[in-house]
This record gives C-alpha cells, structure tokens and sequence, in this order.
C-alpha cells in the first residue's frame, strides 16, 4: 500500500476531529508555517502574539490563550526547521465545560507544500488549506446522450456524480400528419443539432472549471454519441480530453454507471476500475466458497498473522483503534485492535479485570506494518462504490488468501 494514503488517510480523520471542535469563546488558535519559512518568524510572531493576549478581559479566555501559545512556542523548539512541506499547528481548550481548561495541541506536515502563512484566533480551527489538499485528484468527465436526453456526469475517484440530465424536444421518425417526408426530416434534424449543440455547451461549462480533470468519455446507445463526437459540438481544447467513446444501453444514471464497466480499458488506470477488479476477485473466491476469501476482523487478522493472506483490503471507513491497554490489577499490559465504542470492555486475560487504556495508535499503519512482515498487499477500498460499500457492511476489513487455511 502507498504510504502517501496512510498519510492522507491520518489527516482525513485528525481533520474531521478537529473540524468538530467548538471553542466557547475565540480561544482556538491556528498556525499555518509555509514551506521555506525561517521557524524564527513565526515563533517571534507567536511571543508577540502572547504579548497582545495579556489584554484579553476575560481570565478565563485569557489563560486558556495564553497556554496555547505556550504550547505552541514550546513545540516550535522541537524544529531545527521548518519541516519540507511546512507546517501547520492547531491549539486550544477543547473542554466542553464552562469553566474548565483542557488545552491541546496537534502539529502536522501537510502532504504537500503550505504556501499560506496564516495566525488565526477563532471559535473554530482554519482546516480549508489542508482539506484542499485531500480533494480527490482523480476526475473523469462522462456524457451520455441519445436523440431523446444527454447527461453530463463526473467520476470522482471511485464515485459517479451526475450534474446535468438534458431532455431534447427531437421527435421520433414517425411522420406527422400533414408534414411532407423532407420538411420533416429538415425540422428534426435541425432539434437534434440544437440538442446536441446544448449537450456540448453544458458539457463544456462544467468541464472547463474542473482542474483534476485528467480526460471525458462519450457514451450511449445507438450513432448519436459518434455524431456528437464527429461534429462540432465540443470546443477543441475539450474534445482533446475525450479519451474514447463506448456503446451502452441506456442513457440516464443507468447509462453512466454502464459507461463505466464497458469503458475499463478507457480507464484502466483509474483507480475504480482497479478496485472493482479486486473486489470482484475477492467476491468471486468468497462465492465459490473456496476458502480463499475472508472477512471480519478477528478471521481476517488471523489469517494475516499466519501469512495467508495475499491481498488485505481494508475499506476506507474502517474505523477501528489500534489501542494499547494495562490492567490496574495485575499490571498486565496487551494490545488489541478494537471498535471504537469497545475501548472501555476489555477484560484482562489474566485476572478478569476491567483494562484501562494507555494509548491508540493509527489502525491503517498497525495493518499495513503486520501486511508487510508477512508480504501481503494492502488495499484502501473506498466504500463510495457498490463493491466497497459490500465490504463496508462485511465489517471492512478481508483478505484473498495465497492457500486455504
């Protein structure tokens, strides 16, 4: 598994953490140190900043501010310097007490550059310049269209998006009653130009905007999708986007997803189709009761840890906590990936009391660290497709074994 997704897998779930905390006052502080910045700046900054703080009426919000800035000084010491990426710092009483102080500190290393430098003292932490950065990169432009109706959709990363569906006022061939053979087919050719004219327009507005878009697919039933290619319906720095132009069955939701599978070739390094490919080979094993499919945590793992497991795939949803736990009673100390809401049940294997918690660790790099020892590969599979959300609802973690254990 790319280390990178760990990463971004970390800072997706700190973000959504931190995007929940609600300062009672605006005591919650942020710092954003871009790439190349002299550390000296901003911890000159923050000392002035603790001389501004003093002034702060409330006692409260001003203890609570200044020991933030504290925390944050005194963590910049722990650089020589700025961290390649840069840096950004977020501190402040998360306390959901009137009255009480818990101030907490968080530092990160952005996955890429910080080019903002940013001081903001506020009721919510500033998270836009790294959520951006989690945006998904992978972004395709699909229209499928017929004389009847043209859609204009997206697929993001593994996740199809409709934006446009467009209805055409063209006729079927039957001949009006009263209308000569050429008229009639002059008045329906031209509903089907302007059709497929508006197609293009519509299609081209959302395109031109989206700056992940790596290419478009033309899809449909029938030789109107190869007219609207042909013709000049899309400017040319849209039509060199269009990677290629697939038959499908229907139009509508129906037709894209169908665009989808029909044009894997298209897409064959887009990331849906590697995952659909996996989950089919894992759904397929598990089908054949082979015995080369499992899932569920505790199944799962123990085919991991005796190395029979080729492929882990792990949803992206997969919440579990790699916690470290001691027992007051006899001192025993174990570590046991557990559910979230399981943290406070764990019962010592020694004497039968109720363990404490000491630490949680990051699940993704505790499976993907036992993956490596015994050469497995991991796979983050999003649960935004159809195959993803089965493994979701498995329990979110499987494997496609090497032999049958």
């Amino acid at each position: 598994m790319n280390k990178e997704t760990i990463a971004q897998k970390k800072l997706r779930v700190l973000l959504k953490k931190l995007g929940a905390i609600r300062g009672r006052h605006t005591e919650l502080v942020t710092i954003y140190v871009p790439a190349g910045l002299n550390l000296y700046i901003i911890s000159n900054q923050v000392s002035q900043e603790q001389g501004t703080a003093v002034n702060i009426k409330s006692k409260a919000v001003r203890k609570n501010v200044l020991t933030a800035l504290e925390k944050i000084n005194q963590h910049l010491k722990l650089y020589k310097r700025a961290p390649e990426n840069g840096l950004a710092i977020f501190s402040g009483n998360i306390s959901e007490k009137e009255g009480e102080s818990d101030v907490e500190l968080w530092a990160i290393e952005p996955p890429e550059k910080l080019n903002q430098r940013l001081y903001r003292c506020d009721q919510t932490f500033i998270l836009d310049p790294l959520t951006y950065m989690l945006r998904e990169r992978e972004v395709y432009g699909l229209i499928v269209l017929d004389k009847s109706d043209a859609n204009i959709g997206t697929l993001v990363g593994k996740r199809i998006e409709p934006l446009k569906n467009i209805e055409s006022l063209v006729p079927g061939k039957t001949k009006k009653g009263g209308w000569s053979q050429a008229r009639y087919a002059r008045v329906r050719e031209g509903l089907l130009n302007d059709h497929l004219k508006k197609a293009g327009e519509i299609a081209t507005s959302y395109f031109r905007e989206m700056e992940d878009l790596r290419g478009i697919i033309i899809g449909g039933p029938g030789p109107i999708k190869e007219m609207f290619f042909n013709g000049d319906f899309l400017p040319t720095d849209i039509k060199a986007k269009v990677l290629g132009v697939v038959d499908t069955s229907y139009t509508g939701m129906p037709g894209l997803e169908e665009m989808i599978v029909r044009g894997e070739d298209i897409l064959a390094e887009a990331s849906i189709t590697h995952e659909r490919k996996i989950m089919d080979k894992f759904l397929t094993e598990l089908s054949k009761d082979s015995g080369l499919a499992v899932y569920g945590i505790k199944e799962t793992l123990h085919a991991l840890e005796a190395g029979a497991v080729g492929i882990l795939l792990v949803s992206d949803r997969f919440e579990w906590v790699d916690a470290e736990f001691e027992c007051p009673s006899c001192g025993k100390k174990t570590g046991k990936i557990v559910k979230p809401d399981k943290k406070d049940a764990v019962m010592c294997p020694g004497c039968g009391s109720s363990m404490e918690l000491t630490k949680e660790n990051d699940v993704l790099e505790k499976l993907d660290s036992l993956a490596e020892n015994v050469g497995s590969k991991m796979e983050i599979i999003s649960a935004d497709s159809r195959e993803g959300e089965q493994l979701f609802e498995m329990g979110g973690l499987a494997g496609i074994l090497r032999y049958n254990i």
